[in-house]
Order: structure tokens, then sequence, then C-alpha cells
């Protein structure tokens, strides 16, 4: 990283804080497997549905008396990478391709059980609910319905669970999904594609499937309003192959879509930019569409956010904020805090998106947290928010949709 190179965060977050406050900004945001995982649960322990490394521990406890030999012989196949996503990848691959033979004791079809039963674990792992104290998610829904829009946000993640509908409906706020109808919701491509619903109602795009959704007798998805896991993309080797199909390609193709509008600015938070076909999506969009833009903000440290550096420091419009540094218009730099204040009450604002992680840690940036990140959403149309509009914190890249002026 440039050693030359700082970026002032202070910059950058007064002006997303006007663009965010406001109801004309087109907005997006993308919410990955981190997302879940960072928030706490009632008991106020963490985390609310576990990430990948959790996740592996719970589902092979829970098949590790019917499979124990199974389970040891592929993670010693499979060593070092032993997670649940490349175990299913494999156990669905020998699925397929031995037939009546057998490997590790198990015959296809019994493979094919067994990887049944890994997705019915995982279903059960993440169908949880939200606290009814408060959440994250509750949070980035007031910031949705606290302001008239000219257009609706949209809302894109590759998470199964069902609390970002939850959040929605507790507060009554309208979305779609997708899906129409009240028997068994069928899916409506025509929808998605024209988007023409009232600027009021969120838009929910379930990249990689949901709990509820199954298949009826005609091989369609549908919505059952059930928490079943029969249709879900899991991360495995199926899952290029499974969203080129219907109703998964009509919402890769709203994603492109959405960047392909002019003046649009896509958010992500705990996403990895690891899965290939949402990230070539997002390459290929910004670079047709120079007045699109993504802020990705990240909760680990720069040089383990590979996949989103890479993006960032080849798409000038993509930005990357990290725990200790930036990429920002294709130039990586270290955060710098100035020591002044841009103004007396400014304090209060900085440590929204400037504190600790941990007691005895050094400030950083904050907002690849969700929780942080949601509370500085819902925050955007307090007074003291734009206490310091006047004052000029000038940088020369600010990688900021042509709307936002640099306070």
């Amino acid at each position: 990283m440039p050693n030359e190179t700082i970026h002032n965060p202070d910059q950058y977050m007064t002006a997303l804080r006007t663009i965010i406050a406001g109801g004309r900004k087109r907005i997006g945001l993308l919410l990955g497997a981190g997302a879940s995982a960072g928030m706490r649960k009632s008991d106020g322990s963490y985390p609310l549905i576990p990430a990948v490394a959790g996740l592996t521990t719970q589902v092979l406890g829970s098949l590790n008396g019917e499979y124990q030999y199974q389970i040891a012989e592929l993670k010693k196949e499979l060593a070092p990478k032993d997670d649940i996503e490349t175990i299913l990848s494999r156990v669905r691959a020998l699925a397929k391709i031995i037939g009546p033979a057998k490997i590790h004791g198990l015959d296809g079809p019994q493979y094919a059980t067994l990887g049944e039963r890994i997705c019915e674990e995982i279903g059960t792992i993440v169908n949880v609910s939200l606290p009814p104290s408060g959440s994250a998610y509750s949070d980035i829904v007031t910031w949705i319905v606290g302001t008239a829009r000219d257009h609706p946000v949209e809302i894109f993640t590759t998470n199964y669970d069902l609390l970002m509908e939850e959040a929605l409906e507790r507060v009554r706020a309208p979305y779609f999904d997708g899906f129409t109808g009240g028997r068994d919701p069928f899916f409506d491509p025509v929808t998605v594609s024209n988007n023409d619903l009232p600027a009021r109602w969120t838009r929910l795009w379930k990249l990689h499937g949901s709990l509820g959704w199954s298949s009826n007798d005609k091989d369609e998805v549908v919505r059952s309003g059930k928490d079943s896991a029969k249709h879900l993309v899991f991360p495995e080797h199926l899952k290029y192959e499974q969203t080129q199909k219907a109703p998964y390609a009509a919402l890769l193709d709203r994603l492109r879509a959405f960047l392909a509008t002019p003046d649009t600015l896509l958010i992500s938070v705990g996403f990895s930019f690891a899965d290939a076909h949402i990230s070539a999506r997002i390459d290929e969009g910004l670079a047709a569409n120079p007045s699109a833009s993504v802020f990705a903000f990240q909760f680990q440290k720069l040089e383990k956010e590979s996949c989103a550096s890479e993006l960032g420091r080849r798409l000038p419009n993509f930005s990357v904020y990290a725990r200790d540094a930036a990429v920002v218009n294709g130039s990586a730099g270290l955060w710098k805090v100035p020591d002044q204040l841009p103004s007396k009450d400014w304090g209060p604002i900085r440590s929204s998106y400037w504190s600790r992680f941990e007691d005895a840690s050094p400030n950083e940036f904050i907002l690849g947290r969700i929780e942080d990140f949601a509370r500085f959403f819902s925050a955007a149309r307090s007074a003291q928010a734009f206490a310091a509009q006047q004052t000029q914190l000038a940088e020369p890249n600010t990688a900021l949709p042509a709307e936002a002026p640099v306070a």
C-alpha cells in the first residue's frame, strides 16, 4: 500500500450522510452472510446466525452420529479446506457420478440423501427470528421508511434467512420479493424486470433463494409461506449452473439493470465479493456505467479483503472502506483522522464510524460491522449529522456520485 496515500473518513462519511438522508438518490443495499452473522441474539450473545466456520461446526456436529465415518474421511480428502461449503460440493458431486459404486461406505443415492440432510440442517440453523428489542435490520428499515423517496430502495441479499422480511413486516413496510399470489405465490419476472411498483415499496431480491421457497409439480419455484429449505442455492459447485435458471437469472438480471441505471449507488455490508457470479455482474455494470458507484463496507483489514480490494483497484467507481484503510478512485491508502475536529459538534458524529472494535484496541473504521453500519444509517437524518455541512473537508479523491456535495 503506497505510504504517501491517505484517506480521511470524515470527508467520505459526511458526504455519504448527505446522500442517505435525502430521498432523491437511487440506492441499493447488498447484504452478505456477514450481515446476519454480525447481529446479536436476544440474550446479547453473538452471532444471530453463524458464519461459515460456525455453520460447519453445527451442521457436522448434528450429523456426526450417523455419518461420523464419512465426515471424517471427506475432511481428510478435502483438507485443508474442509468447511461445509466444500463438503457439500463434494457430497453432491459424488451423488451425481458414482451410481451404485461406494466411496467411504456410501453409494450415489446415499450421498444424495446426505446432501439433503446437510441442506436441512443449514435451513434449520438459519431459521431464526430477530430479537424483540431491536436489531440492525430494524435500524435499516427505520432509515428506509424515514423519508419520502423518488426511487425505491432495492435490497440484494445472498442470505436465505427471513430476517429482513421480519424487520419490514414489523413496521408494516410494504415490499416486493418477485412473487405474487395468495395460495401458491408464483415468481413474476415481468414485474421484477419492469420495476414499476410505487417507490414506497422496498424491493427485496434473494439472489440465492430463501427459506420458504419450493418447487411445485411443474418444477416452478413458488413461495410456500413455510420455513422449508428445499430450494436454496447453497454455496457449492452447482451454484453457477443453478443461478442461470428462473427465478435466479431474473434476480441477477435485476442487479445488472440496477447498476446500468444512471446515478445509482449500491452499498454493501457483510459481503466478501468472493461470489464470482455476483462480482462479475457488478464488475460489468460499473465498467459500462461510470455514473454508478459501489461503496463496499468491509469488516476485516484491507489486506484480508482481497476480492473487494481487487475490484476497487481496477474500478474507480468501486470504493472499499475497510477497518484500517480504504481504496478510493483506485488508490489504496490508510485511514488518517485529522487531529482537529471539523466542528465543535463533530465528536459524537465521528465516533459513529471511527471507534474501537475492542476495549484495548486503537480507533478504527467500524462501519464494516453491521450494527454500527445500521445505526449510522438510521441516524442519518439527525440534526447533528449536518452540523459541519459548511465545513470544507477537501480531499482530491472523493469517489462520490455527482449529487453528493463535499462538505
